[in-house]
């Protein structure tokens, strides 16, 4: 069969890389075609647009590109229909994809499936009816996210587990590099680590890095060590970075969680990824309009937390500062906790464990691509 996927960002590049393996396991004549990224291009079949031209974060610079995300959409929406692939699997990425999966409702018979559901329990909760109306079938990562979409709305999704504890179950599965050689292989010192991880996008590391630097700073004992995004210079790092002593390491996000002591990191995947790797965490999530989110995060966003960690715990296991919170002494405050206080890291990590007991057990992608053949092989016989 043929499948054609759009991601937005690097983490859906890595979801749907694992995903588009699993699907040829189960269909060993797949054929994909995409916008995504270097991960799923690895996989094989065609990238035709590459997430990095797509990602666009915040009002200012969604509007300064709005001519070439307008150009992107239509550029999809016509290789789509050119194409006839037998699905369309939308991953994440809802401003974009749900745009796309309208067009495909409207004017097509291709099925559309959505894997990693948009987040509107947290935000734009209205989409529901654009869910409802254009999208066949919903794959969800999330737990709690199966009582919203079915309990409250009436909307059947399929709960898969979460790839991202397939991800880095594999990873420690594979990895034997001792701390040693972790930091004479990134010319590290022999102090314990503070990893950094301030966002996959320039407005994120703008906002966070900077702060996340001075708080670290107060703590001479320990080396910080930045993840590098995939898609973002060491030059733009720098601007913000500056004479900083401070160890930019690339591609190796995995391996810096593993040997780190404590994590400064802001939400989204990354957050849910350090809790796995179980190393103690602040979130930290600055807005140059911080009183301003901060309203609307009490009278506008529908959940009570920004962390997958917190959310998929459903209680506060890690501390968010978040907009007017995210101060360079409020996070200097809690990393002093996470570093010192021994009695605040054991309830931090056994949270963790109560968090990934949530999530069900590894194999996400394989649920989910033998769910798909099986919807599609179903629709075939009809």
């Amino acid at each position: 069969m043929k499948y054609y996927l759009i991601v937005g960002e690097a983490s859906g590049d890595l979801h749907a890389s694992h995903l588009m393996s699993a699907l040829q396991a189960e269909d060993p004549q797949a054929e994909f075609r995409f916008f995504g990224g270097d991960l799923m291009a690895a996989v094989g079949g065609t990238l035709v647009k590459h997430y990095k031209e797509l990602a666009y974060m915040g009002f200012i610079p969604v509007l300064l590109h709005l001519r070439t995300i307008f150009a992107n959409m239509k550029r999809c929406k016509e290789d789509i229909v050119a194409w006839q692939p037998d699905v369309l699997i939308l991953v994440d990425y809802p401003g974009f994809n749900l745009n796309i999966a309208k067009f495909i409702h409207a004017r097509t018979q291709i099925p559309v499936f959505y894997y990693i559901s948009p987040k509107i329990w947290a935000w734009k909760e209205y989409r529901i009816k654009n869910i409802k109306r254009d999208i066949d079938e919903l794959f969800s990562i999330l737990p709690f996210e199966v009582e919203f979409f079915e309990g409250k709305h009436r909307y059947p999704i399929h709960y898969v587990g979460n790839p991202t504890m397939d991800e880095v179950m594999a990873f420690q599965a594979a990895c034997s590099e001792t701390p040693d050689e972790f930091r004479l292989a990134n010319g590290l010192s022999s102090k314990p680590i503070i990893a950094l991880l301030a966002g996959s996008r320039k407005q994120e590391i703008k906002d966070n890095l900077p702060d996340m630097i001075r708080a670290a700073a107060s703590f001479p004992d320990y080396q910080l060590v930045l993840a590098g995004a995939p898609g973002i210079s060491p030059e733009y790092y720098k601007e913000y970075v500056g004479n900083s002593d401070v160890k930019i390491i690339f591609n190796r996000t995995y391996p810096l969680l593993r040997h780190a002591e404590a994590a400064l990191v802001t939400s989204g995947t990354a957050t849910l990824e350090t809790a796995l790797f179980r190393v103690p965490q602040a979130v930290c999530y600055h807005t140059p309009i911080g009183k301003v989110i901060a309203f609307l995060k009490r009278h506008v966003l529908k959940v009570k937390y920004i962390s997958l960690v917190n959310l998929i715990a459903d209680r506060e296991v890690v501390k968010e500062l978040v907009a007017d919170t995210m101060t360079v002494e409020q996070v200097r405050a809690e990393l002093r906790c996470i570093l010192y206080d021994g009695e605040y890291r054991r309830q931090m990590l056994s949270g963790y464990d109560y968090m990934a007991s949530r999530l069900g057990e590894a194999g996400a992608p394989g649920r989910a691509a033998k769910e798909m053949v099986a919807l599609l092989e179903k629709s075939f016989k009809k």
